[in-house]
């Protein structure tokens, strides 16, 4: 539906024009540039809204048949923006269209697109200019469908069970599940299902880059009562949940304890300081599968002090890559 404000400015326009538009008039002109038939009713709420709520000088021109401003100096109340406003309204842009690159890219694009179109032109120009104060790049993103992200979002809404024919990497194999869905969880670039799966009687992660079809059933079910994203996730390392958590912890070497504890990796993460600069990580975690790839990726720098069983999966792993490479 046309936002209220969008058509208030627009009949503003209209008025101001000279053009003495009626309520017939609007509903054409709303039905022909935005392809939306709006009701007389909503048309005298705006007009209504215009002269209480803004203070217009609105009167009907029984000579011309339609509306006219009786002041012709009178201007709406113009959008005041602080440049910290500003700046959030630029990156919220830049950010939203540029890092995701998912199907949400669109339907974002477009919000904050109407945002931009209804502020002052100088604020506009500003808009403009901080593009050479800012850059942002998207990171590594998974192709998703389309529509898929706004079928599943129908579906939590209306609690609608879903098909989907999905792609379990771990296993190499697709097969067809039936989901109720709860939730969609997007961090760095991946997006995920949370979702009640009829076959494993459980809640499972889908990730939506692997769904190749899906339908959305007319058959209802009941959320899961117990279920919350901060409890689901409060085990998982990144986005990878397990079924055992594990107390994890490792040592980064002086180096690389400086990049380390400059950022927080997971919620319940605790860093001891050790002498001559080194870290203790210590982070309580069921996704061994992640934390294995992020502690590999500091090389010699990190190593495993528990448990054993991931120091176990990264020492194999090094032996592979040494053998890999002839050493």
């Amino acid at each position: 539906m046309i936002n209220k404000w969008r058509r208030i400015i627009r009949i503003d326009q209209e008025l101001r024009a000279g053009r003495f538009p009626t309520a017939q008039g609007l509903i054409d002109l709303f039905l022909e540039e935005w392809g939306e038939t709006v009701s007389e009713r909503t048309i005298y709420d705006d007009l209504k809204r215009l002269r209480d709520e803004l203070r217009a000088p609105l009167d009907f021109d029984h000579e011309h048949g339609g509306h006219v401003y009786t002041d012709p100096t009178f201007v709406l109340p113009a959008i005041y923006v602080t440049e910290g406003e500003l700046i959030g309204l630029f990156i919220g842009q830049e950010l939203i269209q540029r890092y995701l690159g998912t199907p949400f890219e669109a339907p974002l694009r477009s919000a904050t697109d109407k945002i931009a179109e209804y502020l002052p032109d100088q604020v506009k120009l500003d808009l403009e200019q901080a593009k050479t104060f800012f850059t942002f790049k998207p990171g590594v993103v998974v192709a998703i469908r389309p529509g898929l992200v706004e079928d599943l979002h129908r579906a939590i809404r209306s609690q609608k069970k879903v098909r989907i024919y999905y792609y379990t990497a771990g296993r190499d194999e697709w097969n067809e599940r039936t989901v109720s869905p709860h939730h969609i969880y997007s961090r760095e670039g991946d997006s995920y299902l949370f979702a009640y799966d009829d076959l494993r009687q459980q809640m499972r992660n889908f990730h939506l880059g692997r769904i190749e079809r899906w339908e959305v059933l007319n058959e209802s079910f009941e959320r899961q009562p117990d279920f919350s994203v901060e409890t689901w996730m409060a085990s998982a390392f990144q986005t990878e949940r397990g079924d055992k958590v594990y107390d994890v912890v490792i040592r980064f070497d002086e180096y690389q304890a400086r990049y380390v504890r400059e950022r927080q990796w997971h919620d319940l993460e605790r860093k001891e300081e050790q002498l001559g600069g080194g870290l203790i990580y210590r982070v309580p975690t069921a996704g061994l599968g992640e934390m294995q790839r992020w502690v590999m990726a500091f090389g010699a720098r990190a190593e495993v002090l528990a448990p054993d069983e991931l120091r176990t999966a990264v020492v194999e792993e090094t032996a592979r890559m040494a053998e890999l490479y002839g050493h």
